[in-house]
Formats: C-alpha cells, structure tokens, sequence
C-alpha cells in the first residue's frame, strides 16, 4: 500500500480547485486496505514562473497535503504549510462523493479504481529488444553517456519501427497484456487517494505555476 503507481494533478474548469489523485496498490487484488501503517503526502509547490522571477522566489510557497488511514472507511487529511494547518477533515473516504471538510475547501476519495494509466507494456518491452538487437548487430552504436548516436538513416528507421511497435498489439504479447487491446493495464485495479483543495490553500499571490509531487512514508 506504500508502492506508488502514479500521481496525476489538474485544475478544475474555472480554476478555482486543484485535483490530486495518487493512486498505489499496482495490480491490486481487491484484497489490500488502507491503514494505519502508511502515510500520503502530495507536495505543491506554487512559484511566480517567467522571466520577471527572481532567485529569492525560485524556492516558491511550499505546502503539503498529508493523509492517513485507521481503514479503509476512517481516514483525517491535512492542508499544511509546515505545522500551519490551514485545512482539515476527517470521516469515512469510501463512498464515492467522499468527505469534506466543514468549510469546503477540502475534498477526499479514497478507493479501488481501474487503473487511469494507458500503457502498451508489451509494445514497450518489444521496443527495447528491438534497441538491443540492433545494438548488439552494429546497427546503431552509443556515446559514452549511452547515447544513440548511430547512423541517421539506420536511428531513423528504428526509430519508425519503435514508434509502430508501441502503437499496434504484440503478436505475442505476456501478462498482464492480452491479444485484444493495446492498453495492458485495462484490466487491473489501483487503490486511489483522490483530494480536491480550493486554490486559495496551495497558490501565493501573483503566482502562476503549481507544482505537485507524492510521496509515501512509514506512518511516525
């Protein structure tokens, strides 16, 4: 329940709300719950961005959203700018409208749900043995940093063919992808922390940039 899959962030239509989703648990079995063990941090970092920034603002307005679970149906999230809080809620996440905080600034899912990433894990896997044979034949050759640096027209025609190969099905594709659809992870299951925090709680004035990375952590 630690072992993060991915971490996707978008705004909402007006602008007004920043979606997080982190979503852990690859290939879950429908069988792994949420606990007390694990701690969820989603790191936002607001910055002015362009030109006109300085070094001193380089750094940004750091603040973190941090979320963690007695199960599955129990769980407390924060808004945080080191110990500021600056907003809270606690219930039961599993339903799909989730919690919400009193004021309404902060909204939590967390889940089981298909897995959002489209990934033709086979193409993948045919493409670096494609790179490594025509390696290994003289083919293409690399720099000192492992760089391709081989012929033009021979990279350009590994290239063609890498491209194709990541866009149709595998002849002979391997778990989990399947012979009827080019996206392997159709049919597997992440555990998802979905939060929806007003702008206002992450953004410093004037700052146009937002930043977001995740993190997991053995619960303190």
């Amino acid at each position: 329940m630690a072992d993060m899959n991915d971490v996707y962030t978008w705004m909402n239509n007006d602008a007004t709300k920043l979606n997080l989703v982190m979503t852990v648990s690859p290939g879950d079995p429908g069988t792994r719950t949420f606990g007390p063990s694990v701690q969820y941090v989603f790191h936002v970092t607001s910055k002015m961005g362009g030109p006109s920034m300085t070094v001193a603002q380089a750094g940004g307005t750091k603040t973190n959203v941090t979320c963690t679970f007695a199960s599955n149906t129990s769980a407390q999230c924060w808004v945080h700018a080191d110990a500021t809080i600056k907003a809270y809620v606690k219930g039961d996440p599993s339903a799909p409208a989730g919690m919400t905080s009193t004021d309404g600034k902060i909204k939590v899912f967390a889940g089981r749900r298909s897995d959002p990433f489209f990934f033709n894990l086979q193409g993948f896997r045919d493409v670096i043995q494609l790179f490594k044979d025509a390696i290994t034949a003289g083919q293409l050759t690399r720099n000192p940093f492992g760089c391709i640096n081989g012929g033009a027209a021979a990279v350009d025609a590994t290239f063609a063919t890498a491209r194709n190969k990541l866009m149709t099905l595998s002849a002979t594709p391997a778990a989990p992808c399947n012979a009827t659809d080019i996206d392997c992870f159709k049919t597997l299951n992440v555990m998802a922390v979905v939060v929806q925090v007003d702008k206002t709680l992450v953004n410093a004035t004037g700052n146009t940039i937002v930043g977001v990375w995740g993190s997991t952590h053995a619960a303190p």
